[in-house]
């Protein structure tokens, strides 16, 4: 079903309004244009007649030479129209684009889970380029065939009422024609679009696993899925093509009567005598001006139905809500931050009988570091999403620094709590911008320093352009070592008061791991710290043990406390050894 004009209209109010000066001019032009388009037919008129009635040669040549200079400027106004046009859809798409990834961006990671980044792709590139039409041609065409239709029949009328009677019930009557065809091939446009954008998403999911697909033999199962989508899709587009097709079909039956209509007239008028040959053809003409409006209508309604399901699709996604709030007012101290959890549940909304995490209460003083162990599954990557404010907790009381979450402005908080994982993302840009994610208010200077605390010094004086080297996307080029040591450096430049580290230094060489060893050491001074360990290494330098077991605290105490107990569940991980951690 089509979208509510109200729709169209508010997407082109928000993304043209800030464009006014250039929609006017185009506007201008395009009425200077189609003037110049109504004019030149009543100059033809009076060439033919003073022509057949023997006029002298000069006031033909004059007439020719003001036709000419008509086209002429017609051609140059339509040249500056469409440069405005292509200004303005450019724009207005961009501004589009950038609201859509700002509000992908701020979406919560439930979102991101069920939508794949080849999908979001799709909506924020691939909708948005069916849109640039409807921003600069649609606006530019639907209002330039109106003008024109109307300055068109109101010419006729001034011939003669019949003909512009006439012309006008037959306009109306192919207008209405092809609005309700259009509504005929919507839907099958938004299923081409929606197979379009499921496919991207499987495209790209996959071609970045290339590698585990191709050393676990799933490249066969891969390329029958890809088969699969290309036989959904080739149903799906003949369907929306052939709907297209009936538009374009329908169109040509309809021009073909409206030529017949002043042809007819033309002839009656000519034989009785109240019309002249110029005349004759001047009506002619004016009824083949009224194809173009026509056809471009007919070409922009086309062009409506694609971008139908583009912008109904853009729409849900500006219109999906975060789950997460923006935050309030409060604010986060400077210095270690207190961790405090009474009864914290968490289930996911799409599975909320499905308890992730159950009734979890502990506190950590600041300053304090706490090994978080458990099996694979238990919910230790859960609670660290829940202290880094991914999620929030579907049940009990969370508090960071004394206050909820929640209550602190998401930005600000997530600068006061670090997290660092095993996989490191690392973007196409310079050390610096990876290291600052773009900020350029932090200075060289401490850059530098971090870097030498971390020992990575001798590896950036090897670069030949140092801070302004260009990284290749998911750490191309660098070892594990050198990748889990930049997001390291990524910690210290934000100075976080609460540090999550998943394991940050499992996939490290030895000599690599000195380094990181040591950097954690002076990373976890003054700060609180949450050590989410698969090895018990790990934990060793732990104030704390919490144990998760199914979602639930299974133990939690002190390290020393606990190692000393021989009943307790940590000291028998201690003698059974990390398979146990791992199980």
């Amino acid at each position: 079903m089509s979208l509510p004009l109200k729709q169209y209209y508010t997407l082109l109010a928000t993304y043209l309004r800030p464009q006014r000066a250039r929609t006017l001019a185009m506007m201008a032009l395009l009425v200077a244009n189609i003037a110049l388009k109504l004019i030149n037919p009543q100059i033809t008129r009076f060439f033919i007649d003073t022509a057949l009635a023997g006029g002298e040669m000069v006031i033909l040549i004059r007439a020719a030479l003001i036709f000419i200079a008509i086209a002429f400027s017609s051609q140059v106004l339509a040249v500056g129209a469409t440069y405005f046009a292509e200004q303005v859809a450019w724009t207005a798409t961009n501004a589009l684009r950038t609201d859509l990834v700002e509000h992908s961006l701020g979406l919560d990671l439930s979102f991101h889970k069920t939508h794949t980044p080849g999908e979001l792709i799709e909506r924020i590139d691939g909708d948005v380029n069916m849109l640039s039409n409807f921003f600069s041609r649609f606006t530019i065409n639907i209002l330039g065939s109106g003008v024109m239709l109307a300055g068109v029949l109101a010419l006729l009328f001034r011939e003669d009422w019949r003909i512009g009677l006439g012309m006008t019930l037959f306009a109306m009557i192919a207008l209405y024609s092809l609005m309700r065809i259009r509504t005929i091939a919507i839907p099958f446009w938004k299923d081409r679009r929606q197979i379009s954008a499921e496919f991207y998403g499987f495209l790209g999911e996959h071609l970045t696993a290339t590698e585990d697909l191709r050393a676990n033999g799933a490249v066969g199962y891969v390329m029958a899925r890809f088969r699969q989508f290309l036989r959904c899709w080739l149903p799906v587009r003949i369907k929306a093509d052939l709907a297209g097709y009936s538009m374009w079909m329908s169109t040509a039956a309809i021009f073909g009567i409206g030529t017949m209509i002043p042809l007819g007239m033309g002839a009656y008028g000519w034989r009785q005598g109240i019309m002249t040959i110029g005349t004759v053809y001047l009506i002619f003409n004016y009824a083949e001006l009224l194809r173009g409006p026509l056809q471009q209508i007919r070409e922009q309604v086309t062009d409506l139905q694609q971008a139908d399901a583009g912008i109904e699709r853009v729409r849900a996604l500006l219109e999906t809500e975060s789950r997460l709030s923006s935050g309030g007012d409060s604010k986060l101290e400077p210095g270690p931050l207190d961790v405090y959890l009474n009864n914290v549940s968490f289930s996911y909304e799409d599975q909320p009988d499905e308890t992730v995490l159950d009734s979890i209460s502990f506190r950590l003083r600041p300053g304090r570091v706490m090994g978080l162990l458990g099996r694979t599954g238990s919910g230790k990557s859960t609670l660290g999403r829940l202290l880094l404010r991914l999620y929030d907790p579907t049940g009990g009381l969370l508090r960071v620094g004394g206050v909820a979450p929640a209550d602190v402005p998401l930005r600000a908080y997530r600068r006061r709590v670090g997290m660092v994982t095993q996989d490191v993302q690392l973007f196409h840009a310079t050390i610096r911008d990876n290291l600052t994610f773009f900020d350029s208010t932090i200075e060289d200077q401490h850059i530098l320093a971090v870097i030498v605390d971390l020992g990575l010094n001798s590896w950036l004086d090897r670069l030949p352009k140092g801070l302004d080297t260009i990284l290749e996307g998911g750490a191309e080029g660098l070892s594990a070592g050198q990748a889990q040591l930049l997001a390291f450096a990524r910690i210290f430049l934000t100075d976080p008061g609460l540090v999550i580290l998943d394991e940050a230094s499992s996939r490290l060489d030895p000599a690599t791991e000195q380094l990181i060893e040591r950097a954690i050491d002076k990373l976890l001074a003054n700060r609180t710290a949450i050590l989410i360990a698969h090895r018990l290494e790990t934990v060793q330098r732990a104030d704390e043990i919490l144990i998760l077991e199914n979602g639930k605290v299974l133990e939690y105490g002190e390290r020393p406390v606990l190692a000393a107990d021989a009943g307790s569940h940590f000291a028998q991980l201690l003698t059974a050894g990390p398979e146990e951690i791992l199980a």
